[in-house]
């Protein structure tokens, strides 16, 4: 707020938001974990670069230079992203251990995967490596 930096500051309120939203749902703890929060963070991510996509192809590059400067505050939050060759090997590893060893078996693959690389890796992207790792 000092800084008067409106793009952060609406940042960080969406963020807020989201949290407390999550604290005060029905049914709810009274604290949520961090892996909820990382989930948070990486569907908040997720919808601004969707709705970044949407604006460039409709030309809308005010909105557009919006949603990308959020999605960099958001990012600062996120655990580092994984690149290509570390999200083959750690799938490659999953399946080691889940003994997969056709495309039947991907979804013993997926769960184990979800669940290791969330926040690291976009969930597309592992099931398009998965798939294709299974298929060769």
């Amino acid at each position: 707020m000092i800084a008067r930096d409106k793009t952060r500051l609406g940042a960080l309120r969406s963020i807020k938001s989201l949290i407390l939203l999550e604290e005060t749902k029905s049914g709810a703890k009274a604290e949520i974990s961090e892996e909820d929060e990382l989930k948070l963070l990486t569907k908040a991510a997720k919808q601004r670069k969707d709705s970044a996509e949407i604006y460039k192809t409709q030309g809308r590059e005010d909105l557009l230079e919006v949603e990308m400067a959020e999605l960099e505050i958001l990012q600062e939050f996120l655990p580092a992203a994984m690149t290509d060759e570390e999200i083959t090997a750690a799938i490659q590893e999953i399946i080691a251990q889940t003994g997969a060893s056709s495309p039947k078996d991907m979804g013993k693959v997926m769960g184990v995967a979800s669940k290791q690389l969330a926040g690291k890796a976009d969930g597309k992207v592992i099931s398009e490596k998965v798939k294709a790792i299974l298929n060769s």
